[in-house]
């Protein structure tokens, strides 16, 4: 994942590097390589400049032309992101029901803020909430939940704000949904050096429909989606800051020898091999964000562990660039053992911490009915005293160590639980279809009546209402080509952030191939869609062409790329009302069952 790797002879190298053999051997015949920037350009690449030339085109003076350019860093990505809220919350309480696995995370998301557990509800739970006047038929009874709580925190912070129906309980996805674009553009802009390219990949995935829908819905997945970008965004800027400080670090270059826009240097093995690099925040603060992510649903962990192995190996790239004449053994002594203290003991404390709500849930103990008011298993370590005492001979650490026995009794149940979930589902679809978008999940349908629910009077036949969690088809058929072309970027180029973007799919993705006897769904592919935007994004920057390509080339990359974008979008405003639950003809409803397995 380092694009590090490739060495070529030029002043300035550090001592025992030299050029492939392959560059040796064609210098005899009058070969030159591609200069080459300076160490510290390569350590740490300038951003582009921005350009003036559209604003003053739009009739904008040159002064402020500038300025609008100097600010787009920021405006560009916000202005996206605006657009992405202004849809994701328009009509956000319609369907005015509980839509799919609703039904759980809404009413699980009001017990944990009530309870700090989740409580029992009623058959009948749904029609009671949804009537008017509204009735909440919640008992402290605790339930069995097989997902960590920390999403359903999220999700509930919206109901104390609007209560306990659509809106509310849809709110904070929406608004993460929001923000995660935001998000993707600033990290994109930091991946590519591009403020263009940055906000081209999150205006991607403002009009992916699966992301979409997923923002609109009150699931997990989205809430974990948000999690995974925030620490790939912590990571990115640890990277960053962690090279910088390699780049400050190094020695002025003779004035022979060429150096970058940064100043003079040249690598030198003794500081790339040395150098401590310090306090790393933001590296903790992906740890605490893939914390959550585990805390929100489980597939945490592999993207915890990949997230891992990629930043040692970014550390790796930088200290070989720098001068390292042994990057690995200089990573393993002096950045492995901090990186794993940042990520993984972080990660553990925040899950565990995430459970504060089933801790502090006691409860009391009856001999007649055993513990009441108390989280799921809370008391499983205590079970084995009648008296509900503590566990085995009542140590002195009993009040610490019984709530985490409990825990991890809960956990390994759980774990049995989702690897033995078998039961066959409609809609449950096997990982190898999920980027083609073979099977979508519908999470609500109607069939409204001519005159009903918008249901023109003179209809021939009943009409359609639906909420399709379908990817826009043509982003995620385009993104099949994307990924091929990053596969191709990082083995054969050693591209690192094509590795890196890969590296966010895989984490989001592959693991479902090791369960594909398991009942599983294409919504799950909503964690890694913000990668396959980056991928998206920097394959059209290829079709751009690179910075110094003919007029002619600019002009039909500029011609295949805009009307690449233009179709997506459109592909989103046609799909539209299958997004958002609108009733339509039966026609117009059949027209958009583009494959027979979406119906």
């Amino acid at each position: 994942m380092s694009s590090d790797t490739a060495t070529h002879a030029q002043p300035g190298r550090a001592a025992g590097q030299h050029p492939p053999a392959w560059q040796r051997r064609l210098r005899r015949f009058g070969y030159a390589g591609h200069p080459r920037p300076g160490v510290r350009e390569r350590l740490v690449p300038p951003y582009q400049e921005p350009g003036t030339r559209l604003w003053e085109t739009l009739g904008a003076t040159p002064a402020v032309a500038a300025r609008i350019a100097r600010w787009s860093g920021w405006g560009g990505p916000l202005l996206v992101a605006l657009v992405a809220g202004l849809t994701r919350f328009w009509r956000l309480g319609s369907p005015d029901k509980v839509i799919f696995d609703e039904t759980y995370y809404a009413k699980d998301a009001w017990s944990v803020w009530r309870f700090g557990y989740e409580g029992t509800w009623p058959k009948t739970a749904n029609d009671r909430i949804l009537d008017t006047p509204q009735h909440i038929p919640l008992s402290d009874a605790a339930s069995y939940v097989v997902h960590p709580p920390v999403g359903k925190w999220v999700i509930g912070l919206g109901e104390q704000f609007f209560g306990l129906h659509p809106f509310g309980w849809r709110f904070m996805v929406a608004v993460l949904g929001t923000l995660s674009v935001l998000m993707l553009c600033r990290i994109g802009r930091r991946l590519f050096r591009s403020t263009f390219l940055g906000c081209l990949a999150g205006a991607l995935m403002a009009v992916d429909g699966l992301h979409f829908v997923m923002s609109r819905t009150a699931l997990l997945d989205l809430v974990l989606m948000f999690f995974v970008l925030a620490a790939f965004g912590c990571l990115l800027i640890d990277r960053d800051k962690a090279r910088a400080r390699l780049a400050a670090a190094l020695p002025a270059a003779p004035p022979a020898l060429p150096a970058s826009d940064d100043g003079p240097a040249r690598p030198d093995a003794e500081v790339a091999g040395s150098l401590k690099l310090g306090a790393r925040p933001w590296r903790i603060a992906a740890g605490v964000l893939l914390g959550l992510a585990v805390g929100t649903k489980w597939n945490g962990l592999y993207v915890l562990a990949l997230f891992g192995l990629m930043t040692v190996l970014w550390d790796v790239g930088a200290r070989r660039t720098a001068g390292a004449l042994r990057p690995y053994r200089t990573v393993l002594r002096r950045d492995l053992p901090w990186a794993f203290l940042s990520t993984v003991p972080v990660a553990i404390v925040t899950y565990i911490a995430s459970w504060s709500g089933w801790f502090g849930a006691s409860g009391t103990f009856s001999r007649t009915r055993g513990w009441q008011h108390s989280g799921y298993f809370r008391h499983w370590a205590e079970s084995d005293r009648p008296d509900g005492g503590g566990y085995g001979t009542g140590g002195a650490f009993d009040w610490l160590l019984n709530p985490l026995r409990s825990l991890w009794h809960y956990e390994t149940e759980v774990y049995k639980f989702h690897v033995g979930l078998d039961s066959p589902h409609v809609y449950q679809s096997n990982p190898w279809s999920w980027l083609v978008q073979s099977r979508p999940v519908s999470y609500f349908y109607e069939s409204p009546r001519a005159g009903q629910e918008g249901c023109p009077k003179d209809a021939a036949e009943k009409c359609a209402r639906e909420v399709l969690a379908l990817g826009t088809p043509l982003l995620w058929w385009a993104a099949c080509f994307a990924v091929l072309y990053l596969l191709f970027r990082w083995a054969l180029r050693r591209d690192w952030r094509a590795g890196a973007i890969l590296a966010g799919i895989a984490a989001g993705y592959l693991p479902w191939f090791l369960y594909q006897d398991r009942t599983i769904f294409s919504f799950y592919a909503v964690v890694f869609v913000p990668f396959l935007c980056l991928a998206v994004a920097m394959m059209i920057g290829a079709l751009l062409g690179p910075p110094g390509a003919s007029d002619t080339r600019r002009v039909v990359g500029a011609v295949g790329a805009g009307a690449l974008v233009l179709l997506i979008i459109w592909n989103f405003i046609y799909f539209f009302p299958l997004y958002t639950g609108q009733t339509m003809p039966m026609d117009a409803w059949r027209a958009r069952m583009w494959l027979d397995t979406w119906i």
